[in-house]
């Protein structure tokens, strides 16, 4: 019975889920903040809103006026043949200096345009960000309970191990006064060697979960503690995808991307019109002349060898392409939110399942090393029913483990598993900062201090 109670106790200790952590265990908290801070692809992405951003103030630039300065000066040589014979030669030096500014006065809507495709695709762009975002978290989850699985299933295996010795001496000891035979320990021979196997494997999983967990958060980690209680998620599954249509950041962004659509529509029909441009000039001669100028000029092309036509109808089709996008992000969401949500039904039927898995394995363990002492039952028996029980505690963690992660799908299936959601108290990266700089397309010296100072505060968070 001594085996049996130093299995149970190891094994309640280890899947025990509210026990007390250490003061210094590091929490799944601080690995969502880890993965958070330390995420290259959340930090590659804001970099390429920043990017989208600026298309914002190159669409503002096209409705303001162009200022161009011109500096020319020319040496010239003549060589002429006179009328009677003789050979003059002239030599002339000029110099001018000009300021001209040019500016579209109307373009039926195209520049305008422009500028709210690309405040849309902004929009779309920090979607795609939040979305990002959600993998991050989702991963740091996953690995944080990968290596908490790892790590109870070495524990595991380490006790199997040292009960499966005991069987072995315990068989050695029956073989030397003739109780059993030499094939009794042979069989406990091969289960402990199975068992180091089994021991060595599960070690080699857990260095593996360390790295993904190093990848996930950026350092490998330390004592983790027991996960808190699952955050919650909706009351139904008609409930939780009502929720995914309306708030997950892939919806949003196919919604973003037909508005963008439906503007560069807009944009190909007004190109087909003219456009009235306005233009000012002065320029000042060597010799002291200077010229003041101010003209309007209306242009239209009449004929591009189809390239406009072209340019309109293929506006069309990403038009068509974008709305159908978006009606596949709406059944991808639903179908996500329902896979997630039967995952976390089957994850706790297993649990209730695993569970009287475990209590049967345990009175059949018990029953069997009992009978075993008394001659009734072979070292085969006694290793079978350990086995048995081995496995089942095995179900029931994984169970346990898939169980918690997939409430945290759950949560990213329905587009909230975010820093701000979980509340996780860290300053979070300010995704309008940046663009709030630079919308009115800054470029004078107090403007770029200002811009540098917003820099430097996106690199501090």
């Amino acid at each position: 019975m001594r085996g049996v109670r130093m299995f149970a106790a190891a094994a309640a200790s280890v899947l025990a889920l509210a026990s007390a952590p250490a003061v210094s265990a590091e929490t799944l908290a601080d690995a969502l903040i880890a993965a958070y801070k330390n995420s290259n692809l959340l930090e590659q992405n804001r970099a390429l809103l920043r990017a989208t951003d600026e298309d914002v103030a190159v669409a503002v630039a096209a409705l303001r006026p162009v200022i161009a300065f011109t500096a020319d000066a020319e040496y010239a040589v003549a060589n002429s043949n006179a009328v009677l014979g003789g050979r003059t030669r002239s030599e002339s030096l000029s110099s001018s200096l000009g300021l001209t500014a040019q500016m579209t006065v109307y373009d039926f809507g195209r520049n305008a345009l422009a500028l709210e495709a690309a405040k849309e695709t902004v929009l779309a762009t920090r979607e795609a960000l939040v979305a990002l975002e959600q993998d991050v978290l989702l991963l740091a989850v996953s690995a944080y309970v990968d290596v908490r699985l790892a790590q109870d299933i070495v524990a595991l295996r380490q006790n199997n191990v040292r009960l499966i010795e005991q069987e072995l001496r315990a068989a050695r000891d029956r073989f030397e006064v003739g109780e059993v035979t030499r094939t009794d320990v042979a069989i406990a021979e091969a289960a402990l060697a199975a068992a180091r196997a089994g021991l060595t494997s599960a070690q080699g999983d857990l260095t593996i979960a360390r790295e993904s967990y190093k990848a996930a958060t950026g350092a490998y980690p330390g004592a983790l503690a027991a996960p808190p209680a699952a955050p919650a998620t909706a009351r139904s599954l008609d409930e939780a995808r009502a929720v995914a249509l309306r708030t997950h950041p892939d919806i949003r962004q196919a919604q973003r991307n037909v508005t963008v659509a439906e503007l560069n529509v807009a944009r190909g029909k007004a190109a087909m019109r003219p456009s009235l441009t306005a233009r000012a000039g002065v320029s000042l001669n060597d010799d002291g002349t200077d010229r003041s100028s101010l003209s309007l000029s209306l242009g239209q092309t009449i004929y591009a060898g189809g390239e406009l036509s072209a340019v309109y109808r293929q506006a069309l089709a990403s038009r068509d392409a974008q709305r159908a996008s978006l009606q596949q992000a709406g059944v991808t969401v639903a179908q996500g939110v329902g896979n997630a949500w039967s995952n976390v039904d089957v994850a706790r039927a297993s649990i209730a399942a695993n569970d009287e898995q475990v209590r049967a394995s345990q009175t059949a363990y018990e029953g069997v090393r009992e009978e075993a002492t008394l001659g009734a039952r072979t070292t085969l028996d006694v290793l079978d029913a350990e086995q048995d029980l081995l496995d089942a505690r095995f179900a029931r963690a994984s169970a346990q483990a898939t169980l918690y992660v997939g409430t945290y799908q759950v949560l990213s299936s329905m587009g909230l598993l975010t820093v701000d959601h979980l509340k996780l108290g860290i300053p979070t990266y300010d995704a309008a900062a940046y663009y709030n700089a630079v919308k009115n397309a800054p470029a004078t010296s107090s403007q770029g201090k200002k811009l540098d100072r917003v820099l430097q505060a996106i690199g501090g968070n």
